[in-house]
């Protein structure tokens, strides 16, 4: 490191003596090696990690910002064991992206991933079949898919690299699954490499104290991009929701164009409902089980005798069975003493009924079959939260995210918006519907 440091510095004079051509001619093939490898010569600050005792280091930046080259590098500087990053070498490293195919693309042979990083010394070797890097010295680095959290169980770490997390397709119980992991070493760290997106999780590792946030724009990496990218970027994107997000790095909470806003679902939160005329609980089943399958969104909502409707609860599931989501409509029916079940049938046809009645055949349920897109038949229901007609009682984040980010083309990350959709068969049934006959209740 004091060789590394001398050599830097000489580096640095050299350059503000206007010595520079002269202080690289004389070096040797080994020093010019060493140059073009030593990362902290030629990184930018926000690419370097910051000082302090942190468990999380989370790099927000635009597109392009570096963040990529960033985690690579610091990868490649643990392994090894190079003292601006570490003082003592990892030996066991996750490497943790949204799918298999981005860790390998992105991560690991792309364009400014862990292999590119490397010099013809100590390059690691990739595995893909067994989904790992191997250094010469031993040092390991497994490959993660946010899909597939239950992986994560077992092994163990002494650092992980989590990249682009806002779009982690089950970013919570992945990333929780990865804090379980890291329990190698004096000070098991990670670094977090993304694009902000108004999720939860990116809002919580940033309202952390003991997360230690660094940020980018595009623009502070603008000499290794191509000349015009920028103004092309600039020209069409600047001042927009997009990009102030995707260029600014900026965490943007409401799209302009959503049928909801943050500010308009907080005025009508209040802390408990009154005496409801009626309660009803709606699913929003998915087309398939297992790991890759959509959320069934239960919510639970109930009518006042002043018209005024109260959402009660979120009861989603994930990744559940036909079983389990069926258990867990049951159980929000019974808890919240509701009068029936409404639910979409468009994806089950009649399976939902059969799932339910298998269950507990008593439980009531009307079926429902969409027959116009998720924006139409949400327009209603948000003219209702304008016209003031409905409360959440308590917070319900996970579905208020999707009410703040459901826009004409839907939700930003192109999943579906199963809690929203369970809402809006809720409310409509409860608001909209024609023909019903509330019976007066008690919550």
């Amino acid at each position: 490191m004091t060789c590394a440091r001398s050599f830097r510095n000489g580096l640095a004079a050299s350059a503000r003596a206007g010595t520079l051509a002269k202080f690289l001619a004389g070096l040797t093939a080994a020093e010019l090696a060493f140059l073009k490898t030593d990362w902290p010569i030629w990184a930018h600050d926000h690419q370097l990690p910051p000082g302090g005792d942190w468990r999380v280091w989370m790099l927000v930046g635009g597109r392009g910002a570096g963040k990529t080259r960033a985690g690579a590098e610091w990868v490649r500087a643990l392994a090894e064991g190079a003292g601006w990053a570490t003082a003592e070498p990892a030996g066991r490293i996750a490497l943790v992206g949204e799918t298999l195919a981005d860790v390998r693309e992105v991560m690991v042979e792309g364009i400014s991933g862990i292999l590119s990083v490397h010099g013809r010394i100590n390059r690691p070797e990739w595995q893909p079949s067994r989904r790992r890097l191997e250094w010469p010295n031993g040092a390991v680095a497994m490959a993660f898919s946010s899909e597939d959290p239950e992986a994560l169980r077992g092994p163990q770490f002494d650092a992980a690299w989590c990249d682009e997390l806002a779009k982690w397709r089950y970013a919570e119980d992945c990333f929780d699954m990865l804090q379980f992991a890291l329990r190698l070493g004096e000070r098991p760290r990670q670094l977090v490499t993304t694009t902000p997106r108004p999720v939860p999780l990116v809002k919580r590792l940033l309202g952390d104290p003991e997360t230690a946030v660094t940020r980018a724009a595009t623009s502070a990496n603008a000499a290794n991009l191509a000349p015009d990218f920028l103004k092309a970027m600039r020209k069409a994107y600047a001042g927009t929701r997009l990009g102030r997000q995707e260029l600014e790095g900026e965490l943007i909470d409401d799209r302009p164009d959503a049928l909801w806003q943050r500010g308009a679902i907080e005025r009508m939160r209040v802390a408990c409902a009154p005496d409801l005329q009626r309660i009803v609980v709606a699913v929003d089943p998915p087309a398939s089980s297992g790991k890759r399958s959509d959320a069934c969104g239960i919510v639970v909502a109930g009518l006042a005798a002043d018209g005024t409707a109260y959402v009660l609860a979120d009861e989603s599931v994930t990744q559940a069975r036909p079983a389990d989501w069926g258990a867990a409509a049951i159980a929000a029916y019974r808890r919240f003493e509701a009068d029936g079940l409404v639910a979409e049938v468009n994806q089950g046809g009649e399976m939902v009924s059969a799932i339910i009645g298998g269950i507990d055949a008593g439980v009531p349920v009307k079926a429902i079959r969409a027959t116009r897109g998720k924006w139409l038949r949400a327009e209603p229901v948000a003219l209702l939260y304008e016209q003031g007609r409905v409360r959440h009682v308590g917070t319900l984040p996970e579905l208020e995210d999707e009410m703040a980010d459901f826009g004409r083309k839907g939700l930003s990350s192109g999943r579906s918006p199963d809690r929203l959709d369970a809402l809006v068969h809720g409310l409509s049934e409860l608001m909209l519907a024609t023909g019903a006959k509330p019976r007066l209740r008690q919550l």
